[in-house]
């Protein structure tokens, strides 16, 4: 008798608005931030509506573009600075689908911390609203290394962050922290824990164009023996704010997360580097964009020749990501190295290709699908990095580098378990059927 699946948690957005001031920590611009609900789907995604056109940027790793004392996110050239106190809100209420509406560059510092955000949301009203969140499970445990920012990532039934800073100044050294990831263990532990910094930086960092809005009323500031204008909340706020700032960039992942995570000297260089490879070494359980139905009713490919079973993710119609689960019942295994079954290099393309053109027919209307059919024109850079045998879940991504009429080029990725299997570069064409 089978045994009967948890089911996924339901996403969750907002059901009303809420709306925060203020002056940006890195960019100085005075701004105003709105919460709004989203569609199920949609996930998080800032709206620049001071800029022509109130262009969308994605909350997602891959638009990620600088990670210097923040983390920012840009796309079609508008870019949003300091995004990492308010996702971490975001991702302490397990909300899914945000619209931020913002009116600048820079979402206001207000007075350092994560409650401001936090607060806002819980008078926007989180609510479930349809869809299954998607959640991203560690399975076997894995390290990841960045600069001088380390991370060991284990298993565990739900979001787990421990940290550890040092720093030489006599209030910091070496502080240590451990976290059940939840709205109150956030709200009560970490999310009054201010962003800090030292007088000793204020010149060089201001030459660079950052901290210019920068005072001791919105961050905890160092000379060099004691704190400036202000008294510490813990002894230990320092790790408390980067454990939180870790929640804030592990949130660009678009998903829930059930690991331990045990970062060393953790940056925003180093989360970002961290949350990419959850994304690859973790197991999705959930939040599946296109299932195989869908898939049927966009590429004409059938048994045995149809080599993608889901679409897990399709990010502004520039990339997307598919899987293949490999098993040995697939029919290329009966005569390809029969007892040492290896599937083919060039299905591993074949199937790349597949998600690929599930890609370009996202620029065409859904009703349109059925006249239209993708060819492949060229390949290029082709290389197998390791072989895929039987129980293997193959992860194609791949992202569109160009796109010109009715063709485009892509850069594709196949992996297995986080490794690099294939990768390709291929050019490919709608053309009526």
């Amino acid at each position: 008798m089978p045994v009967a699946q948890p089911s996924s948690p339901a996403r969750r957005s907002v059901r009303g608005t809420a709306t925060l001031e203020g002056v940006g920590m890195h960019t100085g611009a005075q701004t105003r931030v709105t919460f709004r609900a989203a569609a199920p789907g949609d996930g998080v995604t800032f709206r620049r509506v001071d800029l022509d056109g109130s262009p969308n940027i994605p909350a997602r790793l891959s638009s990620v573009t600088a990670v210097e004392r923040r983390t920012t996110l840009a796309t079609n050239g508008a870019e949003v600075h300091t995004v990492e106190h308010l996702l971490a809100a975001v991702a302490a209420l397990q909300i899914d689908d945000l619209l931020v509406e913002i009116t600048g560059p820079e979402p206001p510092i207000l007075d350092g911390s994560f409650t401001p955000f936090l607060e806002a949301l819980k008078d926007a009203e989180p609510v479930e609203h349809g869809g299954e969140a998607q959640e991203f499970t560690v399975r076997e445990a894995f390290s990841v290394a960045e600069g001088e920012s380390s991370y060991l990532v284990g298993p565990a039934p739900a979001l787990r962050l421990s940290a550890t800073i040092e720093f030489p100044h006599p209030l910091i050294g070496r502080q240590s922290g451990s976290y059940d990831i939840t709205t109150e263990t956030f709200a009560r532990e970490l999310a009054p824990a201010r962003t800090f910094g030292f007088v000793r930086e204020v010149e060089a960092l201001r030459a660079k164009g950052l901290i210019t809005g920068g005072t001791i009323k919105n961050a905890i500031v160092l000379d060099d023996e004691a704190v400036v204008g202000t008294t510490l909340l813990w002894p230990d706020e320092f790790v408390r704010h980067k454990t939180a700032d870790l929640l804030g960039d592990l949130a660009l992942l678009g998903g829930r997360i059930k690991a331990h995570v045990v970062a060393t000297r953790p940056s925003h260089r180093g989360n970002v580097a961290l949350g990419r490879a959850i994304r690859l070494r973790a197991t999705r359980t959930s939040g599946t964009v296109m299932d195989i139905r869908d898939i049927l009713n966009v590429i004409p490919h059938r048994y045995p020749f149809l080599l993608v079973d889901r679409i897990v993710e399709i990010e502004d119609k520039k990339r997307i990501v598919g899987i293949k689960n490999v098993t040995f019942n697939e029919p290329f295994f009966q005569g390809h190295f029969p007892g040492h079954p290896v599937m083919p290099g060039v299905l591993i393309i074949e199937a790349m290709a597949q998600v690929g053109g599930m890609l370009l027919m996202q620029h065409w209307p859904r009703d349109d699908h059925a006249n239209k059919v993708v060819y492949f024109m060229s390949l290029d850079h082709v290389k197998f990095r390791r072989p895929v045998v039987p129980g293997d879940q193959l992860r194609c991504e791949l992202e569109m580098v160009q796109f010109r009429g009715k063709t485009c080029r892509m850069k594709g990725v196949a992996y297995v378990d986080g490794n690099v299997v294939a990768e390709a570069e291929m050019m490919a064409a709608v053309v009526d059927k």
